[in-house]
Formats: C-alpha cells, structure tokens, sequence
C-alpha cells in the first residue's frame, strides 16, 4: 500500500521531518540504510552556534529561530520519549589571537547588537576572567550567551523514538537506490526489497543526497566532509562555555569530559579516524588548555558532514512532483534539525513555504 510520504533517511533531520508530518495527519515511512542518528548526527558535537557561527542572509535567521525551536523540541521530546536530550546555554566564546579576527568579532557583535541580540566583545583580560584554563594567547574574544549545546547521540534516539510513538514506520537495513516516478511525478522509491509507493518523497540522506536528486543546473554537488572529533576525560571539567579557537573547538560535557574536534577532510566515503587527525586535535587541545595534557582519551570518532560547494544547505521542492529536499547542512545539521523539520511539513503539506528559500533550491544539485 502506498503511503503519503517516504523520508529517504533516519538522522536527525530525516526523523524529526517525519515526525512533523506525522503530526499533521500523514502516513510517513522512514527508510534508512543502517541505524537511526548512525552517520553524522551522533558524530556530530552538539554545538547549538546560531551566533557564533553565524553566516549571512536568511540562514542567520534560519538558525536563530531553529535554535530556539531547540528549547520547545527538548521538551516535548522528554514529554514524548522520557529522554534528556542534555540541552544547556552555557555560551559559546570565540577567541581570537589575531588582529583580523578580533576585527572580525567586533564587527559580528557589532551587527548582531544592533538587531538587539545578546553578544559581547571582550578584551583579552576578560576572556581570562571568563576562562581561567584556557592558555591561547588572546588578544580578545566575542561571547555570545544564548547559544547552547546538547547531547546529538541522545537527541537522535529521542528523535527517532518520537517518530515512531507518533506512528511513524522506520524501516531499517532498507536502501534506497532509485526514485520511481512516471516522468512528472514521483511515485515511490526503489529498494532492494522492492519499491515503496508514496505520494511524496523527502531526501534526507546528507553526504549521500546526491544520487538521489535528479537536478541538472549549477553544477553543485552534496557530498561527505569527514570530520574527526576526540573525548578526553576531565574532572573538574576546566571550560564553563564552549571554545572555539583559531584551529578547534573545545565542549565541556556534563558527564566530565572535553570533546575536542574537528576536522574537516575531503577524502570521499573513507571512515575511521587518522593518526594525523587525532594528533591535531589533542595538540589543539593540550595547547588551549594545558591542564589536558595529561587527559586520558575516552574515545574518538568520525562522521561525514553533507557539505555543498557553495556552502548553502539544499532545502525546498525539486523538479519533479512530490520530491523534496532537505540536505547539505555540513556544519548546522543539529542546529538546523528543527527549523528544517518544520519547513519540510509546511512544503509536502501547503506547497509552499512560509520562510525564503530561493537560495538554496534543489536546482543547484547536478546529478552524479
């Protein structure tokens, strides 16, 4: 029997959109290759950076708003599932150690405090007033405290929980390997256990988008970024906020632990994590925060970000009928869950969208 909607993929974004359309009274099945939050959400760190990483145009307020979708998501997902998705707002600060990168903050916060967001440019006395432990020789920071951090491995299951409770079907160890259509529309999606009839199909399959998307013009592509991430144990945990420095980043974690990372790497599909990149992220550790120098290494880990070429996440309605997009966050995929969640239901739902999503039309993609 067919169902309204296949959602091509079970991470973050994949289960959360399922669960929206779910809830606006439509038949949804899940198909995902491997185990749900398996690729890049749980490698992810977890970094809410809608400030601290903030890029221009729309999908600066794209990311506010979904960063604050996160709070009212944390909430209904505990409700939902009973799980805790580790959502806190400890802040997020930058730290620069170059004249360029100081001018950069303050213009950042300088633009951000004119739209009357909370930002803070310090000087170099109060980032070691804020961070006693850090030892990168700062000439300055900015300090954005509205920006949060959680828990992708436990947001993922909560995700996943979520939409299936809501009678979502996820049906694992299931590939997608082909879209069916009839030339105008698509009608299912082709498996090697056989074809899934559907009214609408949704991909959400990050760096593996691409063979999926049948879109000629632009020439840009969706396609892994593997970056590496490192656990060090420490109590007391040495940070209040999350640190990004001019080559990593540094989250403390609840649990008393440092996650360090990442890298970005373009070596296609190829998993694992390296001696060379593990090496540079403990050196970037052990050089911010001395006190990890002798930090046992909990574990480490690797994921593939859907990185696009112009840097834009591929979000909206293609070409062909009743097919939809929602990839290529590369570095916002936990950020963007959310708020890319809710435009997917208002699409297969309305037909249109409620917020811009010219730049990032489907469009781009050129076929593999």
């Amino acid at each position: 029997m067919a169902v309204d909607v296949v959602v091509i993929g079970a991470g973050l974004v994949g289960t959360l959109a399922a669960l929206r359309l779910a809830q606006r009274g439509l038949s949804v099945t899940v198909l995902e290759r491997g185990e749900p939050g398996a690729e890049a959400s749980c490698a992810a760190a977890g970094i809410l950076a809608a400030q601290a990483e903030a890029p221009t145009g729309a999908l600066f307020d794209l990311g506010l708003e979904s960063r604050d979708l996160h709070l009212r998501l944390a909430e209904e997902l505990k409700e939902r599932t009973g799980l805790d998705v580790g959502l806190r707002r400890g802040g997020i600060l930058e730290v620069a150690t170059e004249p360029s990168s100081l001018e950069r903050y303050r213009a950042a916060v300088d633009l951000q405090r004119s739209r009357g967001l909370e930002a803070e440019l310090l000087t170099a006395e109060a980032v070691r007033e804020r961070e006693p432990s850090l030892a990168l020789p700062a000439l300055g920071g900015a300090y954005f405290p509205r920006d949060a951090q959680l828990d992708p491995v436990a947001l993922a299951r909560a995700s996943a929980q979520a939409a299936a409770r809501a009678g979502v079907t996820l049906r694992l160890g299931v590939e997608a390997r082909r879209l069916a259509s009839d030339g105008s529309r698509v009608t299912g999606v082709e498996t090697q256990a056989g074809t899934v009839p559907a009214g609408a199909v949704v991909v959400c399959a990050g760096a593996w988008s691409s063979a999926l998307l049948p879109e000629v013009s632009g020439g840009v592509r969706v396609g892994p970024a593997r970056g590496q991430v490192a656990s060090l144990a420490a109590l007391p945990v040495p940070l209040g906020s999350v640190v990004f420095g001019p080559s990593g980043y540094l989250v403390p974690r609840p649990e008393g632990a440092v996650w360090a990372g990442s890298t970005v790497e373009f070596v296609g599909f190829e998993r694992g994590v390296t001696t060379q990149g593990l090496a540079g992220i403990l050196s970037m550790a052990q050089s911010a925060v001395p006190s990890l120098a002798g930090a046992r290494v909990l574990g480490s880990w690797s994921g593939f970000r859907p990185w696009t070429s112009d840097l834009l996440p591929v979000l909206g309605a293609c070409a062909l009928d009743g097919l939809y997009a929602a990839t290529g966050h590369f570095r916002s995929g936990i950020l963007l869950a959310p708020v890319t969640a809710e435009i997917v239901a208002e699409l297969v739902t309305t037909g249109r969208s409620s917020r811009p999503l010219g730049d990032y039309s489907p469009a781009r993609i050129a076929p593999r």
